[in-house]
């Protein structure tokens, strides 16, 4: 035999926390099965059987929830009514939910509750002031008088002023202190409590709570290092970048200029990027030689900062004495370029690109080489297009490299543009199809009394990737 509840009201709540309409339709046994047998069930049988009103003993029934046994006690009425039972069902232990909320509360927030009875000196603790403190519940609750006990000596004064002024005055407090755990370990630990005083205004009560701030506070801590560490490094990064600065403008004195070379006119940009917070390793040559040739050079060292300033000045100033004292052909300074780069082990594997050439004025002729360096361009008679590539990998790459020369006979009117990767890369480009917007913005140009402010104009966009510098060579 079973029961098969037919109407519930309303506010009706099972211990399930099933309510009103849900429970209508459930079956007794089938729903509560821990009934039957007990003598809550023997009641029901026996009310429906004699048509007597059955009252027994309050009725303790205990059901698993999401894997939690739970007991709960209940005072339950029965009578007759037409075939069936009416049945009222009244929690004894309404508070339970409210207890093991309030305990889910206090161990998610790493708090115990605590009351203090001045005057019969009693103290109360919840299970979770035990856990702050890490103490044993079977010492009981900590008195005022231990508590200095466990607290770190530079935090006792502020705490006892603020214990003072609880005690003293009857006032509320939010303090956070230090304390050493059996342990051994540091906790930091918060106390929140009010007094409550009597008719002559004397603190006679005190409730509050204890909370374990350590993680936060050890996160806090992490956070503070981290900054600490950025702000250094910010700090470093910023002094290297004004010392990088300050030797490249010694470098590179002049972000425009015009020469006039061995009957060349050489017209020199450098545009740094303005978005970047390091300094590139763009950089150029161009200077007159004793026998009255030009020697012209270009060259972009990988990375930026200090580094790649000190490995330009080392390029471009190993180039220059070269060229100068010995009359080194271009493709053998690029090769002992190669190997002073290899063997330079103050800093990590570095690498360059770079073009130098060397322009005799007696022959009009340009012999140059290149390692790994983007094409020259020449624009003549209004149509522009890049010199064919010798053969030469990027300097640092390999201990065994081969740069073959190439030669170029400059015609009147002719104009050669010698430019690092920065004028031709894009965010939203291929390097092909920057290659095709130099070439079109130079023949765009072509009439124009300042070429290289026009190509500038068109190319030195805000939206760049790295630095820009450029040779126009014009005869």
């Amino acid at each position: 035999m079973d029961f098969r509840i037919a109407a519930a009201s309303p506010e009706a709540v099972d211990i399930g926390a099933r309510r009103g309409r849900d429970l209508v339709g459930l079956s007794v046994l089938e729903t509560y099965p821990t009934v039957a047998g007990t003598g809550l069930w023997n009641g029901y049988l026996k009310a429906l059987e004699t048509g007597s009103r059955y009252e027994g003993e309050p009725f303790e029934y205990e059901e698993v929830l999401a894997g939690i046994p739970r007991l709960s006690r209940f005072a339950v009425r029965a009578a007759v009514c037409r075939e069936g039972l009416i049945v009222s069902w009244t929690r004894l232990d309404s508070g339970e939910r409210e207890r093991r909320r309030l305990t889910v509360m206090q161990r998610l927030g790493n708090m115990g509750w605590a009351d203090w009875d001045l005057v019969h000196d009693v103290i109360t603790w919840s299970d979770q002031a035990y856990a702050v403190f890490d103490r044993e519940r079977s010492l009981g609750p900590m008195t005022w008088e231990e508590l200095p006990t466990h607290v770190l000596a530079e935090d006792l004064p502020a705490l006892d002023d603020t214990v003072r002024h609880l005690l003293g005055q009857g006032g509320s407090i939010d303090h956070t202190f230090r304390i050493t755990t059996p342990r051994g370990r540091v906790r930091h630990v918060r106390i929140v409590a009010e007094a409550e005083k009597d008719a002559h205004g004397d603190p006679v009560e005190v409730h509050g709570f204890f909370q374990d701030l350590t993680a936060a506070k050890e996160a806090e801590e992490q956070l503070l290092e981290q900054e600490r560490t950025a702000l250094a490094q910010q700090t470093l990064l910023t002094a290297e970048r004004g010392l990088a600065a300050r030797l490249q403008n010694a470098l590179l004195p002049q972000a425009q200029q015009s020469l006039r070379l061995a009957g060349l006119t050489v017209d020199v940009a450098y545009r740094p990027q303005q978005e970047s917070l390091t300094v590139g390793g763009d950089w150029y040559s161009a200077i007159e030689l004793p026998d009255g040739a030009a020697l012209l050079v270009i060259g972009d060292v990988a990375g930026h900062g200090l580094d790649a300033v000190a490995t330009m000045a080392q390029l471009r100033f190993s180039a220059k004495g070269m060229a100068i004292t010995a009359g080194i052909p271009p493709e053998t300074i690029l090769t002992r370029l190669n190997t002073l780069l290899l063997h330079t082990t103050q800093r990590d594997f570095t690498t360059a690109t770079m073009i130098l050439a060397r322009y005799d004025p007696t022959t009009s002729r340009l012999t140059w080489a290149r390692a790994g360096h983007p094409p020259p361009l020449l624009l003549r008679r209004g149509q522009a297009h890049y010199l064919p590539l010798p053969q030469g990998i990027l300097l640092g790459a390999t201990p065994a490299p081969r740069y073959e020369p190439s030669t170029l006979h400059l015609l009147p009117g002719d104009h050669l543009l010698l430019y690092t990767d920065g004028l031709i890369e894009k965010q939203d480009q291929s390097l092909d199809e920057g290659f095709i917007r130099l070439a079109s913005t130079v023949e765009a140009c072509a009439e124009s009394p300042r070429l290289l402010g026009g190509i500038l104009d068109a190319l030195a966009t805000t939206r760049r990737r790295d630095d820009i510098c450029v040779l126009h060579i014009a005869r």
